[in-house]
């Protein structure tokens, strides 16, 4: 049986992935900071449901060791916890970049950190980090999350040439705007603007996503090592 642990699975993005890998037959450990957000899911789809910040070294040693505990050894992650905060970059504080670099890139380290050496005993595993598209060509009051997400891309490809040919792959996923309430945190103003440049004139669904990381965690991807995936209605083009 499959083990996955999904990180910022107590909505949006993070919640259609438990719930399609819940389908898929995984057991499922259902990650958040809003620890009854994780206990909703969790008990929808028959999974575990553990609080924790992942930024926080010790959150994350409890969450692996309460997946031990109930499923044994993970054999699959998804690093998608998130955290969205919009600002002109001069009116940027540090503790707002700090933040931000916390969330996304500190806690994709901690949990593949802490999720790896099990993954190489087995020499087995399957890792997805869920980058933007925003860190490939930036956005608009958004410098930070840019900052974040394009070095969860860099050590997403540094990590698969570290890995690979020990049975684990590392890829990641790079969306476009989604509807989630992170994205519908942002102002009006951006995302109108935003939706007006997509060739598609409209914003995915968190299930669009979701399909992509399915992808990614079966035997079908076997040969996708270091690739960043981009379900994101065309904002970008490669």
């Amino acid at each position: 049986m499959k083990t996955v642990i999904v990180t910022g699975a107590g909505s949006g993005i993070g919640r259609a992935i438990a719930e399609t890998l819940a389908a898929a037959e995984y057991h499922v450990v259902v990650n958040d900071y809003n620890g009854d957000a994780a206990q909703t899911v969790a008990e929808q789809i028959g999974g575990l449901a553990v609080q924790g910040d992942v930024s926080d070294e010790d959150d994350v040693a409890r969450m692996i060791d309460a997946c031990i505990d109930t499923y044994g050894a993970p054999t699959h992650l998804i690093n998608n916890a998130g955290h969205v905060h919009q600002a002109r970059f001069i009116d940027l504080k540090t503790a707002d970049f700090d933040r931000m670099i916390a969330v996304h890139l500190r806690g994709t380290f901690l949990c593949t950190h802490a999720v790896l050496p099990h993954m190489l005993a087995q020499k087995s595993g399957c890792v997805v980090n869920m980058a933007s598209q925003l860190g490939q060509i930036g956005g608009i009051e958004l410098a930070h999350y840019s900052a974040a997400k394009a070095g969860i891309i860099g050590m997403t490809k540094a990590l698969a040439r570290e890995v690979s040919s020990q049975g684990v792959r590392v890829n990641a996923v790079a969306p476009g705007p989604i509807n989630t309430p992170l994205v519908r945190a942002l102002s009006d103003d951006w995302r109108r603007a935003k939706a007006a440049e997509l060739p598609l004139g409209h914003f995915g669904e968190p299930r669009d996503v979701a399909e992509t990381v399915a992808f990614l965690c079966s035997d079908a991807a076997r040969i996708y090592v270091g690739q960043t995936l981009s379900p994101n209605s065309g904002d970008v083009m490669l």
